[in-house]
């Protein structure tokens, strides 16, 4: 008997002027860290490169779950705040589909992994704010440190990953305010909210600031595939 694996979705970065051999065009990417992890923790990957909004509940009524990936600064202008000397130029087309994705999820109850920027767009898509700099947590540019993160007790995060983890790293943003019953439930040492969730009532909804596709720690991403099947 085959086992049916889910299929779990991962929105991609739309680039232009990409080099690959020869070609030098606009592409649809994604680091390979993504759908390596879910491969590896027992999904189907398909990468979601950006298009129009509205086809966003149709692409993730296919879907078993959804990654929503690490990526450039979200604007500003979608939280309501001025842009700041040190925010990342805008990617407008990937907000607009991503936030139509993660409203999707949520509305279809498909579960939802968003990882660094993926986690900071969900706050943003239920009424949050970010901070626009942080020091620390981007020490090296283009090197993944890796710092502590500490569960927060009785949340989902703290069932999958129950002890104090060090975890690879990569980010200049965080969360601010917290969107509408979004729940902290990890930390960084020096304060910085790292995991969000919804209460289990309103279905599988995670937001982590690390990048576990950068790690060989499986567990959250084994969770999330658990609950696409």
């Amino acid at each position: 008997m085959t086992t049916v694996r889910p299929l779990i979705g991962i929105s991609t970065y739309l680039e232009s002027g990409t080099r690959w051999g020869v070609w030098e065009l606009d592409a649809a990417l994604l680091p390979v860290g993504y759908p390596r992890l879910v491969q590896r923790a027992g999904g189907l990957a398909a990468m979601l490169p950006p298009d129009a909004p509205e086809r966003a509940a149709q692409t993730v009524a296919r879907l078993d779950g959804l990654v929503v990936a690490g990526g450039p600064d979200v604007d500003p202008a979608r939280y309501g705040a001025e842009r700041e000397p040190r925010t990342g130029p805008p990617a407008p087309e990937r907000d607009a589909w991503e936030l139509a994705l993660i409203d999707a999820a949520l509305t279809a109850g498909v579960p939802l992994l968003g990882i660094c920027r993926g986690m900071q767009l969900l706050n943003v898509a239920l009424g949050g704010t970010l901070v626009q700099h942080l020091d620390g947590h981007a020490e090296v540019v283009g090197v993944f440190g890796r710092h502590p993160v500490k569960p927060v007790p009785g949340t989902r995060y703290a069932g999958i990953v129950p002890e104090e983890t060090a975890v690879p790293a990569y980010h200049h943003q965080a969360v601010d305010r917290l969107g509408r019953g979004l729940v902290p439930s990890a930390y960084a040492s020096d304060g910085t909210v790292e995991a969000v969730e919804l209460p289990p009532a309103e279905g599988w909804v995670l937001g982590v600031q690390w990048h576990p596709e950068m790690g060989e720690d499986l567990r959250v991403m084994r969770a999330l595939v658990a609950a696409a099947g």
